[in-house]
């Protein structure tokens, strides 16, 4: 009874000691994860921190309409009044609400989950097997019945030079179900050890999954941090985009407002006897012309105010407003001095020592290199030393009279093996090792070919910005000319001196200016955003926006690998 007792104890504690219900395995798994991404971001001199979870009341939640049905607690309203969106406000919602910000993050994820798993080869690892069982044997003539019970917990490691070791130990207890009752407990252990001595030995070899792994979660949070810069540039270059259109609206409706007063101006005179029927047409047609215009600019500007929901992570019919105030800033800001061609040298090897993603490329060409050490290896003759132990015995039901076994190392069995397979077939690992100094061949020149784009980038990006700010230069003064023209020439046709014409182009032209000098302007922005992008010393904070510096200058090193 006793033994039984032990017995039904052991399981019970075992049991309950290795189960996890769905809720503590998910638990335990982002725990472990979260664990590995703040090792490595330590590592790498990044301190934000990072989480999948998102805010229970998500301003995409705030802006969808009542008539939409979610289970609590997350409300929704009526969104009668639009939500105001400041540029650093929309970087954060994106972060927050963005559905491709948030597949990112999980690749990230996934790739710790990963890294765990390789090191979880290296852990002990456990295992059980209980059983109990009602037997009957009539074998000898005579009818024999009881219960076994059994169950074996092992544990085996592998090590990083490649040895790898196992342990079991198994018990039963028998137990006749007669009137004497009859039981006997049984008891089995078994070790094994085996080591390679050629192919597959050392830690180099051996732990090169857990390396690579390693490295992955690196690559992982430099891609995702190229990633948290990239879309902050595209974010707010659509932000601006967006306003840029909104002011085009606003300059559309004054021109058509400025070209009504032009066609009442010319039906007064044509009145008067001063001009022809035909300047009154011609009033007349540019102002339906300037209407269209309006109603095309309101359509268009609409269409990329939803699309730019869509970045943000917010349904196209939410009502957000942003902040008009930000084009006023774009034209008090001073530019930029960017020197001479000398500059743009320096600016790509900035750019050669800052980039995430060609830290991900350089990496790789490592790994390639590692991965052919690993096919030479595989082309090695085997060799593996094996030993093992047996101690014990087990009980069934028809040695349920014997006495309980127990452990005694004197009379164990012991063996020991050395096993050797010599290379003389090994064409797969023969055209593995080919196809592996193929694949480093190949990474190098994707090396390569990505140094020349990072520096193709950052000339381009460093041209726009020159470009942009020229622009600026040439709009102002054809913004302060067509104003003075359209001053001069209503003076003009009020003395009888030019024809309606004259003006009506003047008004054309005062319009282009004028979308040419905010386009200007914000491309100007874009640009110095996309050179800092290209560079890798744009600056991203914890909540998805970058900390304001227009300077382009030489950022931090980049933690190596």
């Amino acid at each position: 009874m006793n033994s039984r007792l032990y017995f039904l104890i052991l399981c019970l504690c075992l049991c309950l000691s290795g189960c996890l219900g769905p809720t503590a395995s998910v638990q335990q798994a982002d725990d472990v994860a979260y664990t590995i991404i703040a090792e490595k971001q330590a590592d790498l001199g990044v301190d934000y921190p990072f989480s999948l979870q998102r805010p229970e009341d998500r301003l995409r939640q705030r802006l969808l309409p009542a008539t939409v049905d979610f289970t609590p607690p997350l409300q929704t309203g009526d969104a009668t009044e639009p939500v105001a969106l400041t540029l650093t406000e929309a970087l954060h919602v994106a972060a927050y609400n963005s559905r491709e910000f948030q597949d990112n993050k999980e690749s990230v994820f996934r790739v710790a989950l990963a890294l765990d798993l390789e090191r979880d080869v290296f852990r002990g690892t456990w295992s059980s097997v209980w059983s109990s069982e009602w037997l009957t044997d009539k074998s000898n003539g005579s009818r024999v019945s009881g219960l076994e019970h059994g169950g074996d917990l092992g544990v085996s490691r592998l090590f990083k030079s490649g040895a790898e070791f196992a342990l079991s130990v198994g018990l039963d207890l028998v137990q006749l179900l007669t009137a004497n009752r009859v039981s006997a407990r049984g008891i089995v252990a078994d070790a094994s050890i085996s080591i390679p001595l050629l192919r597959g030995a050392g830690r180099e070899i051996v732990t090169e999954p857990l390396q690579q792994a390693e490295r992955d979660v690196v690559y992982a949070l430099w891609n995702f941090e190229r990633f948290r810069r990239t879309f902050a540039v595209d974010v707010a270059s659509e932000y601006l985009r967006v306003l840029e259109l909104m002011n085009r609206v606003d300059t559309a409706y004054d021109n058509y407002q400025r070209l009504v007063a032009s066609r009442q101006r010319a039906r007064r005179l044509a009145d008067a006897g001063r001009i022809t029927e035909i300047e009154v047409d011609q009033a007349l047609q540019n102002e339906l012309t300037a209407r269209s215009n309006w109603v095309s600019a309101q359509q268009t500007s609409a269409q990329q105010l939803d699309r730019f929901k869509i970045l943000l992570g917010l349904p196209p019919d939410s009502l957000i407003e942003l902040d008009r105030s930000v084009l006023t800033d774009l034209a008090s800001q001073q530019q930029m001095d960017l020197g001479q061609a000398e500059m743009l040298t320096g600016l790509t090897s900035v750019a050669l020592r800052q980039r995430r993603d060609l830290r991900v490329a350089q990496g790789r060409v490592v790994d390639e290199k590692r991965a052919i050490r690993v096919a030479e290896d595989n082309l090695r003759a085997e060799m593996t030393l094996f030993a093992s132990g047996h101690d014990g015995s087990s009980r069934s039901l028809v040695s349920a009279g014997s006495q309980d076994a127990s452990l005694d190392p004197d009379e164990g069995q012991y063996s020991a093996l050395l096993n050797l397979d010599l290379p003389f077939e090994r064409t797969a690992e023969r055209n593995a090792l080919r196809r592996a100094w193929l694949d480093y061949d190949a990474q190098r020149r994707s090396v390569e070919a990505l140094e020349d784009n990072v520096k193709l980038q950052v000339r381009n990006a460093w041209r726009q910005l020159k470009e942009a700010q020229e622009t600026i230069d040439i709009q102002t003064m054809a913004l302060h000319v067509a104003r003075r023209r359209v001053e001069s020439t209503n003076l003009f046709l009020r003395a009888g001196r030019i024809q309606i014409r004259d003006l009506l182009e003047a008004e054309d032209a005062l319009v282009s200016a004028h979308n040419a000098l905010v386009q200007a302007q914000v491309q100007y922005r874009i640009s110095a955003l996309e050179l800092q992008r290209d560079l890798g010393t744009l600056t991203i904070d914890d909540q998805g926006a970058w900390l304001e510096d227009m300077t382009i200058g030489m950022a931090d090193e980049i933690h190596p690998l």
